[in-house]
């Protein structure tokens, strides 16, 4: 067996019997085997995606379907196929409300102001930034603070 962060590779087969036991186990860890193709890449462009909303320090200086393909090395038509398939949305679509779920942590847990979230999100204007936020939410930026950054936490 090789073990490495997010992959296990087996080189027997597995009995129906352990391959049960083994779901068990990791569903026991809060973990799950995605052993279909399809999830597999659902799972990597997913990752490519949070990786780009929450974690990229370095704007990407091209789209985000380019940057996938380059990144997971496929077609990005291809991708895009799969995940609406799977996932009943758009790749442009699921970005876009991670995109504005990261917006919505920044607005009330952070000290920056609409123009800096923009620049560190990568939204080409405040302006942009505002009506997906509006298409999104139904509410402006400035609406969404005062409204839900304000009330208090549930348990």
């Amino acid at each position: 067996m090789n073990v490495e962060a997010g992959r296990v590779e087996i080189f027997e087969e597995m009995s129906v019997k352990q391959l049960e036991l083994f779901k068990l186990a990791l569903k026991e860890a809060d973990l799950e085997l995605v052993d279909n193709r399809k999830n597999i890449l659902i799972d990597k462009i997913i990752n490519v995606i949070c990786e780009m909303i929450n974690h990229s320090e370095v704007v990407i200086k091209t789209n985000f379907s380019y940057h996938l393909s380059k990144k997971l090395n496929l077609d990005y038509t291809y991708m895009a196929n799969v995940f609406s398939e799977t996932q009943g949305i758009t790749i442009e679509q699921f970005i876009i409300q991670n995109r504005i779920q990261k917006v919505k942590q920044l607005i009330c847990h952070n000290d920056l102001n609409l123009t800096e979230i923009s620049w560190q999100l990568h939204f080409s204007s405040v302006a942009h930034l505002s009506t997906q936020f509006k298409k999104v939410t139904g509410i402006t930026p400035s609406q969404y603070k005062h409204i839900d950054c304000n009330k208090p936490l549930r348990p």
